[in-house]
């Protein structure tokens, strides 16, 4: 029973693949970037997220080993991988719909910033919610923390009090400078300092809390310069298609491993040292390390639906509650952990990783879909197929 985990490598490939069309020799998917391949994108990764939450909960190194049970490690480092995916797909759509769409920015907020910033409200007062009942103990002032966002009930909520801010950099930038060029170097710049504010910040339970707000942070611009500069790219791809892919594999195992030296080297936990400015220096080094290693597997995922035009009903179906799915899951990954947040015992402890997988999926997928219809109501319950 215990390797019965082992079959989730093989059906993350058949929800990725089934019902796939597999591009011939000349031939391209050249909606590979399109809303629809770009949504089952998200929806794909954001299972890849849940196996990444769920391998840190059962056989990350960090835990104490009575609890360590193998299976999912493949997941346990990359979860930043999916992430700098979610990041160039925002950036992308951003640019495409800022050069399509006449007076895009006019109601940008309330169409694309308010929703994000009300799904965050909603997920982190259920998680708070959750927490009272299942008996953890706040002070009143940790209570307002948490209700108001300086700290999250809900860890993986960093993501969607991010990219609000992005947005927000992307609506400044293009609504203050006329010439482009000038706009994406602002909001590229702007990202930039968002980096350097992470890298200056220590460890904490507040906001910057930790290196995953910011170790993949500049794929949101780089999505915007790839939709900019996107055919003069893909031309190029198609021209030595088999060349760069070997090349992002291989580039892609080379840097990752020199990320991990990098990191283990000069560390993100460097609070013991002294000086601001080396602290800072050092995470800077790490956070780069990282980007550059994420960056051949974006470069691979897009070469990849260059050839393969991705959609089947279960992507279709997640890609309708990619954003729900990923912020509700983390609460079923505590739920049935060894432990409930670090702080108390969980609802039932499953030990076996495949039944925990599942069970975690399996309430987490009807949460999401209930919360997106109670937030968005007026919205069809999964996109139109094209």
């Amino acid at each position: 029973m215990d390797k019965l985990v082992y079959l989730y490598y093989p059906l993350v490939l058949v929800l990725l693949f089934w019902g796939s069309k597999w591009m011939g020799r000349g031939q391209w998917n050249d909606g590979y970037f399109s809303l629809s391949q770009s949504k089952a994108w998200q929806g794909f990764f954001a299972v890849c997220i849940l196996l990444h939450h769920t391998a840190q909960k059962t056989c990350a190194h960090w835990l104490p080993k009575r609890y360590i049970i193998p299976g999912l490690e493949f997941f346990v480092p990359i979860g930043y991988f999916f992430v700098a995916v979610f990041f160039v797909c925002s950036g992308y759509g951003l640019y495409r719909s800022w050069k399509t769409k006449e007076n895009y920015l006019h109601g940008f907020v309330k169409k694309r910033v308010l929703p994000l910033v009300v799904t965050f409200y909603v997920t982190e007062l259920l998680f708070l919610a959750v927490r009272l009942i299942m008996g953890e103990k706040m002070s009143t002032q940790q209570i307002i923390y948490d209700v108001i966002g300086l700290q999250q009930a809900n860890p993986n909520a960093w993501f969607v009090m991010a990219l609000p801010i992005f947005y927000m950099a992307f609506y400044f930038s293009f609504r203050l400078f006329k010439k482009e060029a000038l706009a994406l170097t602002s909001l590229t710049v702007l990202i930039l300092c968002w980096v350097l504010i992470g890298c200056a910040c220590d460890h904490n339970d507040w906001w910057m809390k930790g290196e995953w707000w910011y170790n993949t942070a500049l794929f949101f611009p780089l999505g915007l310069f790839f939709a900019k500069f996107e055919q003069r790219i893909v031309t190029g791809v198609k021209k030595h298609y088999v060349i760069y892919m070997v090349l992002a594999v291989v580039l892609g195992y080379g840097l990752y491993r020199w990320s991990e030296i990098t990191q283990n080297t000069f560390s993100y936990y460097c609070e013991w040292v002294p000086s601001l400015g080396e602290r800072t220096l050092r995470r800077f080094v790490c956070a780069f390390s990282q980007h550059a290693a994420a960056l051949p597997f974006v470069f691979f995922t897009i070469m990849l639906g260059l050839k393969v035009r991705i959609g089947n009903k279960a992507l279709r179906f997640m890609s309708g509650i990619t954003l729900e799915f990923y912020l509700i899951h983390g609460l079923f990954v505590d739920l049935f952990g060894f432990n409930f947040f670090d702080v108390l015992p969980s609802l039932y402890y499953i030990k076996n990783v495949f039944l925990y997988v599942l069970v975690v999926a399996a309430c987490a997928l009807p949460s999401a879909l209930l919360l997106r219809k109670v937030l968005h109501p007026r919205q069809p319950m999964l996109p139109p197929v094209k």
